[in-house]
């Protein structure tokens, strides 16, 4: 049985598709994720106004995976709340450990990613986005810039 390969067309789109990536001027948060796996790095700036994600802007020097991840990440990050960006990590979290993405999610995109399961070294890149999102929400939270 062979592995599916990891970067399909969808994942080639996505990653070629990535939304915000010019870096915001006053951002109310700053957080830098490295894989320390593969050296992938995301750089996110966010805005927060009434509990939710207000701007982005980014820069992703990561593989296609992770790109592909920020790109989805990147379509439904405004007007976000923590719980939702929460949601996400955990339904990407369950999906490489093959764990299906529910049909009803906001992250139905994330199977597009599924192949990528078998790709431990590859997870690191992949979660970026959405842990440099969570920080970012929390340091802007917490009142710590």
């Amino acid at each position: 049985m062979t592995t599916p390969d990891p970067y399909s067309r969808d994942v080639i789109a996505l990653a070629a598709s990535i939304a915000h990536l010019k870096r915001l001027d006053a951002p109310h948060a700053t957080v830098r994720k490295v894989s320390r796996l593969c050296g992938s790095e995301v750089t996110l700036d966010m805005n927060v106004a009434d509990g939710r994600v207000s701007a982005i802007g980014w820069d992703v020097s990561a593989c296609a995976l992770g790109q592909a991840s920020a790109s989805i990440l990147g379509q439904l990050i405004i007007g976000a709340d923590r719980a939702l960006l929460a949601e996400g990590a955990d339904t990407l979290n369950a999906l490489l450990k093959g764990i299906p993405v529910p049909d009803n999610s906001p992250f139905i995109a994330l199977r597009a990613l599924e192949p990528a399961s078998a790709y431990p070294a590859r997870h690191g890149s992949i979660r970026l986005a959405f842990d440099a999102a969570l920080a970012a929400f929390d340091q802007i939270s917490s009142g710590s810039q």
